[in-house]
Formats: structure tokens, sequence, C-alpha cells
């Protein structure tokens, strides 16, 4: 009887592990520990990543540890397109820039998970100038005054993390 027993609780064991594995799989996390999660995702409350030099803060939805590295995830709802969007792949090199001044470690890659494809995006040298070259665009057009916010997508506004602070809202 004993070892029915533990037959039984091996196999139960292999079925829940191969769930678990099928499950993690599916929502495009790699393997690892997940060391932060967005709040709107699960859990409680998360501190942006901040850099004071550049001013850039932003709250990637996941920050997964694979042995000394720490890869950012960030996760898209809505279509999936054939390729990732220019705009997604500047907000996971702002992630993978904010990951390496935060926590000393820089990220060789991040994820863009789409409901059905996901990319990793190599972190690069040229990726990495070509975001701070637009941050320093940004900055410019700040100081002239010349980057007034986009407010042509009411329905995205309204949705907006920022919407209770801006004076532009629509």
């Amino acid at each position: 009887m004993i070892p029915i027993i533990i037959l039984i609780l091996l196999l139960l064991a292999g079925y829940l592990f191969w769930k678990a594995s099928r499950r993690r799989a599916e929502t495009g996390l790699p393997g690892g520990r997940v060391i932060y999660a967005d709040p709107k995702l699960w859990g409680p409350v998360e501190e942006p990543l901040y850099d004071s030099r550049l001013g850039l803060a932003g709250k990637p939805d996941y920050l997964v540890r694979q042995g000394e590295q720490i890869i950012p995830v960030e996760v898209k709802t809505g279509r999936t397109p054939t390729g990732p969007h220019d705009a997604h792949i500047y907000q996971l090199a702002a992630y993978c820039l904010l990951v390496e001044r935060t926590y000393g470690r820089r990220p060789p890659y991040g994820i863009l998970r789409y409901p059905e494809r996901t990319f990793a995006i190599d972190y690069t040298e040229e990726l990495e100038n070509s975001l701070l070259a637009i941050l320093a665009e940004m900055r410019r057009d700040e100081r002239r005054g010349e980057n007034s916010r986009s407010h042509e997508q009411p329905a995205r506004c309204a949705r907006c993390g920022y919407r209770s602070h801006c004076d532009a809202r629509v």
C-alpha cells in the first residue's frame, strides 16, 4: 500500500511541476526569481526605478533575477504586432538603463511580451546611445517649451497613471 501512495504522490508532484512550467511559459517570463512586479499586475506597490542624473523614472511590469542578471519584462495588451513597436523597444531600453543604474548590473536584454508573442530585445550600446539621444532631445524640447503632450486619444489619457497630476488632461 505504501509504494502505491508514494507512486501517486510522485505522479501528482510531476503533474504539478509540469503544469507550473507551462503556466510560467504562458506568461512570457524567463526562468528566474521575480524580484519586482508592477502593482497593477500583482502585489503591493513598488517604488519606481529612478535615475536622478537623467531625471528618468519607470516601473517595469516585472524584474526577473537570473543568477547575477536582472531582466526587465514589459507586458503589452491589445493586438500582437508582427514585430515590436519602436516606442515599446525604447520603453524597455529605458528600463534596462534604470536597472543598470539602480542595481549596478547591465541587463543583456529585456523582454516584450504581447498576448500572442514574446520578443527578447538585446540591450546593446547602440540601443542605449539611441535612447540617450532621444532623452536629450526631449530635454531640449522641454527647455524650449516645445514638447506639448499628445492628447489626441482621450481614452489613453483617461488610463494614464499621471492623470491626477497632469495640468493638460482631457
